[in-house]
């Protein structure tokens, strides 16, 4: 395999030997690969210096006359000329593979039933490219058999182009050969994702769901993010929290030129809930469920165009075990040593037994209950709730957490303890706290 300067061609020779020229010479057929690429623009690297120096004026008036310059702007790297790919590239995941296949006879003869297969050998699979699996009647001396082949690649890692012709001779034998192009798909972004739930019904098991993705471009030339979207599961709805309001307009938070520089990172945030037919199911979304996946596209230099979407995303839903004790109402602020309200659930989350359970309340250092501690609430049936008013105080300014929260099932003998359940800010009684 030689390459060509100045392209992105590669030739292949293969050298055919049939039995009845072995004294009279080889029969040669040439097979020629080259990538379709877009071309890129010239960058030149300015020379300049200060008027003082010796040189002078000498190395600007050059730049202003060199025509790959942009006027006014010689000394920046980026002409206006295009010029031709002087290399193979990289080819990223995402992005779509072309390919130019041409069979050349170089040989005197006329041969006949010529077949060009082109298939690409993956770690996984191998899948045919030729454009056309018919047989060509014959070919002539010096002329050609072209295809031009195009690939979305899914893959990352080598990649093997394999040209494979057969054909016969003059004499009637069949002949074959094959020749073998690697190439490494790289991979052009890393995406990372977090989960944070959110209590926004405590009345039922259908919290919001928030995905933050973050997206990098780990290649060497920037991205233009054309659409990073969720396709959730079948299971939730999707909310984008990636826009704002501006004037009755919604604007993109990263501004109107969605451009990602290399090795740069960008966060999108969407808000998923699940849907009412699958809420009120609380066994359907428990354990680990799937949200969806992110479908990602984006264009590179002059337009290219990749996608990406990637596997199904999986999250693990919060776990309450037997009792889940949630808020209803909480004060965002209160004042030091003045009783305060909050407004508790407690929801049996067991499906098939019943619950006595009895409600212990222990101070902390800066947290006091006011109330009876140990008393009985009652039988509490499977996927059943009931709301307790409680009272406290606190004896410490500052940002104080509610703790101290116990609650036992008399018939099992077992305890569940609620600590840090939630915060408070706590201010002086001088502060007017406003309701």
């Amino acid at each position: 395999m030689e390459w060509i300067p100045g392209t992105s061609l590669f030739l292949i020779s293969a050298r055919a030997i049939t039995r009845q020229n072995l004294t009279a010479g080889a029969d040669v057929r040439t097979v020629l690969v080259m990538r379709l690429t877009k071309p890129t623009l010239f960058t030149n690297i300015p020379v300049t210096c200060e008027e003082k120096d010796l040189p002078g004026d000498l190395f600007n008036q050059l730049m202003r006359d060199d025509p790959s310059t942009v006027n006014c702007a010689e000394v920046l790297m980026l002409g206006e000329m295009l010029t031709l790919p002087q290399n193979f590239g990289n080819i990223f995941l995402g992005e779509t593979f072309s390919s130019y296949i041409s069979v050349h006879n170089d040989s005197n003869q006329v041969v006949k039933d010529i077949l060009v297969k082109a298939d690409l050998q993956t770690s996984s699979q191998r899948l045919n490219l030729s454009a056309s699996n018919a047989a060509v009647a014959e070919l002539k001396p010096d002329c050609c058999i072209d295809d031009v082949i195009h690939h979305e690649v899914k893959e990352i890692g080598t990649h093997i182009l394999v040209c494979a012709v057969s054909y016969t001779t003059q004499s009637g034998e069949k002949m074959y050969f094959r020749k073998f192009f690697k190439f490494q798909v790289l991979k052009p972004l890393d995406v990372k994702t977090k989960f944070y739930n959110a209590e926004s019904d405590l009345s039922s098991v259908t919290d919001e769901v928030f995905l933050e993705a973050q997206i990098q471009n780990i290649t060497t030339s920037p991205m233009f993010m054309e659409k990073v979207s969720l396709e959730p599961s079948i299971m939730y709805n999707v909310a984008e929290l990636n826009s704002v309001d501006q004037a009755g307009e919604c604007a993109s938070t990263f501004g109107s030129r969605a451009y990602l520089q290399p090795m740069d990172t960008r966060q999108y945030l969407y808000c998923l809930k699940p849907k009412k037919e699958f809420a009120e199911k609380a066994g359907i979304i428990k354990g680990v469920t799937v949200i969806g996946k992110l479908d990602i596209v984006w264009k590179t230099n002059l337009g290219e165009r990749g996608r990406l979407q990637t596997s199904q995303l999986q999250r693990m839903a919060p776990g309450y075990g037997d009792v889940r004790l949630s808020l209803e109402a909480i004060p965002d602020t209160v004042n030091l040593e003045e009783p305060f309200h909050i407004t508790c659930k407690i929801t049996n989350c067991s499906s098939e037994r019943t619950m006595d359970l009895v409600l212990e309340m222990c101070n902390t250092n800066s947290i006091h209950w006011c109330g009876v501690s140990g008393r009985q609430l009652g039988k509490l049936h499977p996927s059943s709730s009931l709301c307790l008013a409680l009272t406290l105080l606190s004896s410490v300014q500052g940002l104080q957490s509610v703790s101290g929260l116990r609650l036992t099932d008399t018939f099992l003998k077992r305890t569940y303890e609620y600590d840090d359940i939630a915060q408070v800010c706590v201010v002086s009684s001088a502060i007017k706290v406003e309701s």
